[in-house]
């Protein structure tokens, strides 16, 4: 069967000074340790990137099937030769939604990364960014913390997002059309659980990670990942909150709703008790019978409207004096 030529997204060699040479496939095979940090980035749609992955990396079959994945949630693993991780960031791609996660896989060993992904990701398109500018990582431990920090910066940017948002919305309660009010609490809260949903798992992931790093980390890099873990960590918890307010907020909707509701049904309530009297005195006098008061009078029609008004008045008053008006 014939092997398709890999099409990297760009395979680099760190130059150890923030600053990395990009190469080719080609010179991806022929790259030895002395040279410097490998990192290869692979698009898993390409026929080529994939065979190579699988026949020409070196790695164990485990980890070429975790690096191929379809779905996967953010975890993390570490072996005698490297680390396997897999991280989530939020989806900035245009006409995209932000809390459709976009995941990316790594291998990193002491010398080589090897990434993964099916979607663009802009954290890791800073990293190439930074690293054609001259003020990249280094080493694979800062590679590792650099990525992370970009991730954890979007991820605060959705989750201020968030915040804001719950917070118009509470501005907004009672203000806003019910239907669209309810559309936006309904989406907030779908927003939240679907980020949180794979945020939970990072978070333990990173926490793994900095208690369990490769022996190459350096002392810096694991303080790094620590503070990326503990900042993960406080993003979560202002999801939970703001899941929480927006509970909140609907079960306030909600009885706004009610109190509504049972402010007309109240108005109309007094006004069949007001109309109640009246038809009883239409009706009685409305009947076809003989020896009716009034039948003959003048004044009957007068008399008639006369007793209304005076039990409307005092129905009224009743209302009143027992302060149900």
């Amino acid at each position: 069967m014939a092997v398709n030529p890999p099409e990297f997204l760009h395979a680099c060699i760190l130059d150890g000074r923030g600053g990395a040479d990009f190469i080719d496939a080609a010179a991806v095979n022929d790259w030895t340790q002395d040279q410097g940090v490998l990192w290869v980035h692979i698009n898993l749609d390409d026929e080529g990137s994939r065979q190579w992955l699988a026949s020409s990396s070196g790695l164990d079959d485990s980890i070429v099937g975790a690096l191929l994945a379809g779905e996967t949630r953010p975890r993390s693993h570490t072996t005698r030769d490297g680390l396997l991780v897999v991280l989530r960031g939020v989806n900035t791609n245009p006409g995209e939604d932000p809390e459709d996660m976009v995941s990316v896989r790594l291998w990193i060993g002491p010398d080589r990364i090897i990434s993964t992904r099916r979607r663009r990701l802009f954290s890791v398109a800073d990293m190439r960014e930074a690293l054609e500018n001259g003020v990249g990582p280094s080493t694979t431990g800062a590679f590792l913390a650099a990525l992370i920090g970009r991730l954890a910066n979007r991820i605060g940017d959705f989750v201020n997002d968030i915040e804001e948002d719950v917070g118009s919305a509470e501005d907004q309660l009672g203000m806003q059309d019910k239907v669209i009010f309810r559309h936006v609490i309904s989406a907030l809260r779908r927003k939240t659980a679907t980020v949180r949903r794979f945020l939970a798992p990072q978070r333990d992931a990173l926490d793994r990670l900095y208690r369990a790093p490769g022996a190459w980390f350096s002392d810096t890099d694991i303080q790094l990942l620590r503070e990326e873990a503990d900042r993960i960590t406080r993003y979560l918890e202002d999801l939970d909150l703001a899941r929480e307010q927006t509970m909140v907020l609907r079960e306030e909707f909600h009885a706004w709703l009610a109190e509504e509701q049972n402010s007309r049904m109240y108005v109309l309530s007094v006004v069949a008790a007001i109309f109640l009297p009246l038809t009883f005195v239409t009706g009685l006098l409305g009947m076809n019978v003989g020896g009716l008061p009034g039948l003959e009078s003048p004044r009957g029609f007068l008399g008639s409207i006369a007793v209304m008004l005076v039990s409307a008045a005092a129905l009224l008053s009743f209302f009143r004096w027992k302060k149900w008006l």
